[in-house]
């Protein structure tokens, strides 16, 4: 799926993130992607991100949309002409724009579900929440912090930092093929968030994750950064 450049705004991005036993990852996501392995770990998560002024890139800021947007995200690799390629699966993403659970799979990839976001920001603390169309339900209680989380896998807040630097692609599934998305950040910085409560329904589902399979690793916060969205050869 081709679509012209998107150009846009992220007011805030929080990213949280767990570790996975691969021999489960492996049994959800289709070829030709299988989990990119961290010290024995495979990664999921979720992208917790408001836009703005989203649009055309070339087009006036004033007719952009905004948006509140969840998405489950799966690190992957695959091998593409002799090489190995890193990025992302996302298997769902959820929205409160309705235009976009229109457009979704058709003008902009992948299917978006409709939910409905509670967020609350003051002096650094973070109340997100959303139940979807599906009854899908996410919540995240998070504060800035200073320190990255020391009993993460990753060790340093640089090592995190690269390893989702380098998952800028993502493929979600549409019909009988894989839509292709790049985001190109102008600059990225990532701070750590200390996590009160977190949950995703998603990832309680037994018949997919059993229990004890997914564990929260760390969060980490991106802010105000200009970036835009390009397609990539569909797979």
């Amino acid at each position: 799926m081709k679509i012209p450049t998107i150009h846009g705004y992220i007011e805030r991005r929080i990213l949280i993130n767990f570790t996975a036993d691969p021999k489960t990852v492996e049994k959800i996501i289709p070829f030709p992607f299988r989990p990119k392995i961290y010290k024995d770990k495979a990664i999921v998560g979720i992208c917790l991100i408001r836009l703005k002024k989203i649009k055309p890139k070339g087009l006036s800021d004033f007719i952009g949309v905004n948006s509140e947007n969840g998405a489950h995200r799966i690190a992957v690799e695959w091998d593409e002409n002799g090489k190995t390629k890193t990025g992302v699966f996302i298997p769902r993403r959820d929205t409160s724009l309705k235009l976009n659970t229109l457009v979704g799979g058709r003008i902009f990839p992948g299917r978006h579900y409709y939910a409905k976001f509670n967020v609350q920001e003051n002096n650094g603390n973070y109340h997100i929440d959303f139940k979807s169309s599906d009854d899908t339900e996410i919540l995240i209680d998070a504060t800035e912090a200073k320190c990255f989380n020391g009993k993460s896998i990753f060790e340093t807040l640089s090592n995190a930092s690269d390893f989702f630097e380098n998952g800028d692609l993502g493929y979600s599934p549409n019909k009988n093929k894989f839509d292709g998305l790049r985001l190109k950040a102008y600059n990225w910085e990532v701070r750590p968030l200390d996590v009160q409560n977190v949950r995703s329904s998603f990832f309680e589902i037994e018949d997919i994750f059993p229990k004890g399979s997914v564990t929260f690793d760390n969060a980490l916060l991106m802010t105000n950064i200009e970036h835009e969205w390009k397609s990539e050869t569909d797979k």
